[in-house]
C-alpha cells in the first residue's frame, strides 16, 4: 500500500496538505460529472494518490462528497454573513446579498452545483446538509427584517426564504444565459432593485413596537 504522505513524484506531503488536494481534485470531478458518474479511481488518478490512500482520507464516496458539500456550504454561509454584516443600510444589504449569491455561482473553483444542483438529493445526508444551508440564510435575513419591522417572526422567514429563493434561482439563472450575458454586478444589482422594491416598504407599514 502506498504511503499516504507520498505523492506520484515521491516526494512527502503532511496528511491536511493532502486530504485538501484530495478534496480539491474531487470537488473539479464531482463539478463536472456529478456524484453517480464520478469514480473513487478517477478521483485517485486524478489527485495522483493511489485508491487506498484516498480510502485514508476518505473511507467512502459519499463520505468524500459530504466533506465537499460541506466545505461549499460554509463558503455560502460566510458570503452571506459578511453581505448581511457590511453595513446597516438595508437597500445595500440586499444588494451586497445578492452579489453574494452571484459572485458564488461565478466562481469556477466553488462548489455550487453541490449546494444547488446536487445529483444526489435523494441522500437523505445531503438533503438535510442542503436544506439546512437554506434555512439558516433565511433565518439570517429573517433576523434583519424582524429587527426593522413589527412582523412576527413566522412572517419574516417567509419574507426571509422568499429573498434567499429569489437570490438563488436568479443566480442561476444568470450562470446558464445565453450570451451576451448581463455583466455580474449589472445582473445583481437588477435583481437587488426588485427584491428592494418589494421590501423597503415593510418597516413603514409594519414599524417594531416601541
Amino acid at each position: 500500500m502506498a504511503n499516504a504522505m507520498e505523492t506520484t513524484r515521491g516526494t512527502r506531503m503532511p496528511r491536511e496538505q493532502r486530504r485538501e488536494q484530495v478534496m480539491s481534485v474531487a470537488r473539479q470531478v464531482f463539478v463536472e460529472r456529478g456524484y453517480h458518474a464520478a469514480g473513487m479511481d478517477e478521483i485517485a488518478d486524478a489527485a495522483g494518490v493511489s485508491k487506498p490512500v484516498l480510502y485514508q482520507h476518505f473511507p467512502s464516496k459519499l463520505e468524500l462528497y459530504l466533506a465537499l458539500l460541506d466545505g461549499g456550504i460554509a463558503e455560502l454561509l460566510s458570503s452571506a454573513d459578511e453581505a448581511l454584516l457590511s453595513t446597516t443600510d438595508n437597500k445595500e444589504r440586499v444588494r451586497a446579498t445578492m452579489r453574494a449569491y452571484f459572485s458564488f455561482v461565478a466562481d469556477q473553483g466553488s462548489a455550487y452545483r453541490l449546494v444547488f444542483e446536487s445529483d444526489v438529493m435523494n441522500e437523505s445526508a445531503v438533503r438535510e446538509r442542503v436544506d439546512r444551508a437554506h434555512e439558516a440564510i433565511a433565518a439570517k435575513i429573517a433576523d434583519v427584517i424582524s429587527t426593522d419591522t413589527g412582523l412576527r417572526p413566522e412572517q419574516a422567514m417567509l419574507l426571509g426564504s422568499g429573498l434567499q429563493g429569489l437570490a438563488q434561482v436568479a443566480a442561476t439563472r444568470w450562470l446558464y444565459s445565453a450570451e451576451p450575458r448581463t455583466p455580474i454586478d449589472e445582473a445583481a444589482d437588477l435583481v437587488s432593485a426588485l427584491a428592494w422594491r418589494g421590501i423597503r416598504s415593510f418597516p413603514l407599514s409594519h414599524p417594531p413596537a416601541q
